[in-house]
């Protein structure tokens, strides 16, 4: 069960992660700035991203 719970954290936390990196973009661009990243860099803030994102959901 402990091992369930951990899997869908992580997925929950990858989703939101990607979520708000594409949100960030998506506003960063109607405010006309343009950022293209290379597909290291995007793995990169994905991880990064999903660690915040599972850290802020325990508390």
């Amino acid at each position: 069960m402990k091992y369930i719970n951990g899997l869908i954290s992580l997925l929950v936390s990858l989703v939101a992660s990607t979520v708000i990196i594409y949100a960030i973009n998506i506003v960063a661009g109607f405010a006309g700035a343009d950022y293209s990243f290379t597909n290291g860099e995007v793995f990169v803030i994905w991880i990064l991203m999903a660690i915040l994102v599972n850290n802020c959901f325990k508390k």
